[in-house]
């Protein structure tokens, strides 16, 4: 994978780069599993905005990403296609099992065609392999991490990331977030062996606004620049302070460093917090 750089024919164009897209096969999707999806710009039924910054999205289809596996233990399948997906950081890959069926998923970066790929409760412990947690040995890195048993993989999904496998004791096991938070996983869960695709992707200069709204961001103006009625910041010259002893949403709740965390149920699993504060039982 490889970043270019553009020639400095404008001003934003000095600055900005892009993917090269040599690990992709195809530019066309799998039609049988994309659909559209209707862009309401951050707005409800009745129209009003509910979301902020939203909207400008390019034309773009929705690929149906696998993220379950469980119904295809131990029937192996072959890469056909690596693919680019508008909707996720992470390039896709189209596999199609033993059966004749195709599916999407997220694809490791060392992914390459005709790679056979397995999710079984013990597969061999190689790149790209799916099984459950407790069969993969410590120090190895994952992805597609599924937190809960059955739900499906809900963690460890973007490009470049990966967990790391730290301890296999008792009923849990124990995994090292990207954020630097460990968790506790059950060992029935499964997880997919190495580390995502598109390494590159935080390295990318967006160089324009215009590119933003190409990916659906519409411009963010600070609260100290609105008039009164639009937010609580408003008023004061140029950048200076606003004048509170903390900052507030639009509506006038608290804002920054405030907790926003619902289910506290799910504490019982964090052993070691991002922050590296070591968490009561």
């Amino acid at each position: 994978m490889a970043i270019k750089k553009y020639n400095p024919t404008t001003p934003s164009r000095r600055e900005m780069t892009g993917h090269t897209f040599e690990e992709l096969t195809t530019n066309e999707p799998f039609k049988a599993l994309t659909y559209k999806i209707r862009s309401n710009a951050g707005r409800n039924n009745t129209w009003r905005i509910t979301v902020r910054h939203q909207g400008g999205w390019h034309k773009q289809l929705y690929r149906k990403v696998d993220f379950f596996f469980t119904d295809k233990l131990n029937i192996p399948a072959k890469v056909e296609t690596v693919e680019y997906d508008p909707y996720r950081s992470a390039y896709i890959a189209l596999i199609c099992y033993k059966d004749w069926e195709r599916r999407y998923i997220v694809a490791h970066k060392d992914i390459k065609v005709w790679d056979e790929v397995v999710t079984a409760t013990n597969a061999k412990p190689i790149s790209w392999n799916r099984s459950e947690v407790w069969n993969i040995p410590v120090g190895l890195t994952v992805f597609n991490v599924e937190m809960i048993v059955g739900k499906g993989a809900s963690a460890v999904r973007s490009a470049w990331a990966s967990a790391t496998i730290l301890s296999q004791e008792g009923e849990y096991t124990q995994i090292k977030m990207p954020s630097g938070e460990i968790r506790l996983v059950h060992k029935k869960c499964y997880a997919t062996i190495w580390v995502v695709s598109n390494t590159f992707h935080n390295q990318i200069v967006i160089g324009k606004a215009w590119r933003s709204r190409w990916m659906g961001k519409r411009p963010t103006v600070l609260g100290k620049s609105m008039n009164p009625v639009d937010h609580p910041h408003w008023g004061w010259e140029w950048h200076s302070s606003i004048g509170m002893p903390y900052p507030k949403t639009p509506w006038g709740k608290p804002a920054l460093w405030v907790k926003t965390r619902k289910r506290k149920d799910t504490s019982r699993w964090i052993l070691r917090t991002r922050k590296g504060k070591l968490m009561k039982k």
